[in-house]
């Protein structure tokens, strides 16, 4: 079944409003209709990317008693904000480096909720007019144990978050707290999972963040990974596949040596 979305192919100046066919991955622009891999991508949306951990119950529920000891002595009363800056941003289809001292990654598959209008101070019950759309994000991340502390090292290197192909238009979507999300590494399926097991609906999530900071048209949040993340090695091909969304697909890469100085 085809639905409206944003996308943005390479060489295009601006952001396209086509029909997708997220089962058979799909782009019909005017008269055109070609497979997603006939076309080289671009990110869909330049803003900026929020990351929420700990958003699933598994997730958490993983930590046991950590939660618990020193230095916060109790679970999170509040979503954990991480960012994922521009250097990490790649489209569909192009390579995510691997660092050379790095044995493999985490396959983070999430679901990235794109946002219409800045947003402020929005109540749970307004904020579905605040979304644009839905889109598909790999929060490729180096495996770490700290949840607590910024892990810029291990979540923001070059090309560590894949999204796209396309922004599914919110409209479109039935209800987006109760989407299936899978990863697939080399075609076998390696996670399952569904956005019912947020702790935080996305309603609540904007409202909680939208509370103490504007949230601004085009900046995506991604809702938060689940538990058991698979991990992949350089010369894998990852699949993250969301209901209603498609498939966001990237090969892994050995990351290139810096060439030495004379």
């Amino acid at each position: 079944m085809s639905k409206t979305a944003w996308l943005n192919l390479y060489g295009h100046p601006s952001p396209l409003r086509a029909e997708v066919d997220p089962v058979r991955q799909s782009v019909r622009l005017g008269a055109r209709e070609f497979a997603v891999a006939e076309e080289r991508w671009e990110v869909p949306t330049r803003g900026n990317i929020y990351g929420v951990a700990l958003n699933f119950r598994g997730a958490l529920a993983a930590l046991g008693n950590a939660t618990s000891a020193p230095p916060y002595q109790s679970p999170p009363r509040a979503p954990i904000l991480y960012l994922k800056p521009r250097n990490t941003r790649i489209g569909y289809g192009a390579p995510v480096p691997v660092p050379v001292e790095v044995e493999a990654v985490a396959v983070g598959a999430t679901l990235g909720v794109v946002l219409s209008q800045d947003a402020y101070r929005i109540a749970a019950r307004d904020a579905a007019h605040f979304i644009a759309g839905y889109t598909i994000v790999n929060d490729v991340t180096i495996p770490h144990e700290s949840y607590y502390r910024p892990a810029l090292k291990q979540k923001c290197r070059d090309g560590f978050c894949p999204i796209g192909p396309w922004v599914v238009e919110r409209d479109q979507i039935g209800s987006p707290d109760a989407l299936a999300i899978r990863a697939y590494v080399n075609g076998e399926l390696v996670l399952e999972n569904n956005t019912a097991n947020l702790i935080r609906p996305i309603p609540q999530l904007i409202a909680d963040i939208s509370a103490f900071m504007t949230l601004a048209a085009g900046d995506v949040l991604l809702v938060g990974l689940p538990e058991n993340l698979p991990l992949a090695r350089a010369g894998d091909r990852v699949a993250v596949e969301i209901d209603g969304l498609g498939r966001l697909v990237n090969p892994l890469v050995a990351e290139a040596q810096p060439a030495r100085q004379a």
